[in-house]
């Protein structure tokens, strides 16, 4: 970066000394000389700041003196570093001995791999290079590069309310459009602003605060409408509901609409002045349907399963992780070519790890539990592949909301076969695209949920395996309308421990791509949803939406995929099954 450009960025950085001319330069100098960006710059010279106390912390003024002391404290800890033995480093050369040698004499005649396969090495955490060899699915999932993974592991602390208002308000405008288009409007209106005539408005269904307190569950006389500052200036609007209440656009037979806190919703009535709007219509959302890929997968329509297993893996009795130890040897004896794992894996919450009543660290805990024996796995089966989706609630995580970046890369030994995914995460294998996430949004979706009746109004035709009346799956619909893997907002008070919603970064939380990365928006093929509700497999629209539950209930699910028919549906089978 030059000169200048570290002094425009320095001064925007530091305001308070933008007009100190020589602090600024010696700010440049210590950039440039300790290869630093301004960024970096912020937060040593902040943290060597800060200023803790009994009443009040704060941060001291930025002066020549406080910086000349943090210099000196970045060089001595660049000479003790620098002063550290080192380790002389250990070479792939490790990882191409071959070990069957040594454990057998006579070892049979070797398996040739075809001329066409390339295997490429790639180094892991320990200076080994682990081979990843020819898969028997074509896996496609969130880019590995460096850009990415920095995007998706994040500075969670850093956000601004400021920000946080602009993501929900972009979120309603958004929304506000789409359903423009889909009824073919003209015009939306304003909540708050008192008209004769009724009005469509979108906005998104908050919790009076009052009833906020005592329970999360909305209620008839307790549920208000916020729009963005574009539409209506951020006003928040007490609803009241017609007796005749029409649903327009809603599954036909089901005669009702729900409601539950953050979802986003369009509707038609009037303000008539009395301080509240008058429902008079409800307009469903246009839901995100799915769409058959244009290119055909490179492993073409091999049939094949996959093992959905989903945390806690051990009872809270103990941390003996039995169901799981079970399960891994299910899995040995029937041999999928894919495992899909979501955490938690060292669950946080377990009572004995809360109490301290643990004698191995969290890393070594899941390296023994889980790493080792999906690498034997792996071994025994040539081309199966281990997916892996963290909790918040994982030890061995250290990013601690949602969104959540994968695991960090040790976890799992630098195995290529074990790929590490955020949660949530989206994915595809041979063409069938999947969406998975750990956190328990069934659960926190029925908390606030309120059903309301009515009658209904060019209605959808309901479908002979989605009639549009199955409470749970109407559940996931949610999600589906919603577009987001989390609507609920805000998080229900007594289900913040479960979960630390990042606003900021909802990004992250969007369903069916289209978030301006050029990839279209389409339903996912799979939905895999883990809950503590009883284990489920539903369809919704034409996704097929699973409850695994969880293994420490004895629960877990095995999905077979055939590729897609000729309409261009995913032929999917799943089956609910639980460990003896």
């Amino acid at each position: 970066m030059s000169t200048e450009a570290l002094t425009q960025e320095i001064s925007t950085r530091f305001a308070d000394i933008a007009s100190d001319a020589l602090l600024i330069a010696e700010c440049v100098s210590v950039c440039q000389n300790y290869s630093l960006s301004p960024e970096e710059l912020q937060y040593k010279w902040e943290a060597h700041n800060f200023r803790p106390s009994a009443t009040r912390s704060e941060i001291s003024p930025y002066t020549l003196d406080s910086l000349a002391t943090l210099k000196a404290q970045i060089q001595r800890e660049r000479a003790t570093k620098s002063a550290l033995p080192r380790e002389p480093p250990r070479t792939s050369l490790v990882a191409s001995i071959n070990r069957s040698a040594f454990r057998n004499r006579n070892p049979g005649p070797k398996a040739s791999l075809p001329a066409h396969v390339k295997l490429e090495p790639t180094a892991d955490g320990f200076g080994m290079a682990g081979v990843a060899g020819p898969s028997t699915v074509a896996f496609q999932g969130p880019s590995n590069d460096a850009a990415a993974r920095k995007k998706r592991a994040y500075r969670y602390m850093l956000q601004k309310p400021s920000e946080r208002g602009d993501v929900l308000d972009d979120r309603i405008d958004e929304f506000a459009e789409r359903v423009r288009e889909h009824y073919n409007l003209n015009d939306l209106g304003d909540p708050s602003a008192s008209t004769p005539d009724d009005i469509t408005v979108v906005g998104r269904i908050i919790q009076d605060d009052d009833a906020a307190e005592e329970s999360a569950k909305l209620a008839e006389g307790a549920i208000s409408l916020e729009s963005s500052r574009a539409m209506g200036n951020g006003a928040r609007v007490p609803l009241r509901f017609d007796w005749n209440l029409k649903i327009r656009g809603g599954a036909q037979g089901s005669g009702s609409t729900a409601f539950f806190p953050g979802a986003i919703a369009a509707l038609r009535g009037k303000n008539g002045g009395g301080g509240y709007f008058q429902v008079s219509e409800i307009f469903t959302l246009p839901p995100l349907l799915s769409s058959a890929p244009s290119a055909k997968p490179d492993a073409g329509d091999a049939p094949f399963s996959v093992f959905i297993a989903s945390g806690p893996y051990t009872p809270d009795a103990d941390l003996g992780f039995r169901p799981w130890r079970t399960l891994i040897t299910k899995i040995n004896e029937t041999k999928p070519a894919v495992v899909l794992l979501l955490g938690p894996f060292i669950d946080a919450m377990h009572p004995l790890i809360k109490s301290g009543d643990v004698d191995s660290t969290p890393l070594n805990l899941f390296r023994t539990r889980f790493t080792d024996p999906l690498r034997a796995y792996l071994d025994s089966v040539p081309g199966s592949i281990a997916l892996v989706v963290p909790s918040a609630r994982d030890m061995i995580s250290d990013h601690a909301v949602f969104p959540q970046c994968e695991l960090p890369a040790d976890v799992a030994r630098g195995d290529p076969r074990i790929r590490l995914l955020p949660n949530p995460a989206s994915f595809a294998l041979n063409g069938t695209t999947f969406a998975a996430t750990s956190v328990d949004v069934l659960f926190h979706l029925k908390k606030g949920e309120f059903v309301r009746r009515g009658e209904e109004a060019d209605a959808t035709p309901a479908m002979a395996d989605d009639p549009g009346t199955d409470p749970m799956a109407n559940v996931c619909r949610h999600l589906l309308q919603q577009r987001s893997f989390y609507p609920v907002f805000p998080v229900p008070h007594e289900l913040t421990t479960e979960v630390v919603l990042d606003v900021s970064h909802s990004d992250g939380l969007r369903l069916g791509g289209g978030d301006g990365d050029g990839a279209p928006e389409s339903a996912p093929d799979v939905l895999i949803v883990p809950s503590r509700l009883k284990q489920f497999s539903k369809t919704v629209y034409a996704t097929t939406a699973l409850n695994p539950s969880s293994v420490s209930k004895g629960a877990y699910m095995v999905l077979d995929v055939a590729g897609r028919d000729a309409s261009g549906k995913a032929r999917v089978s799943a089956n609910l099954a639980k460990i003896a």
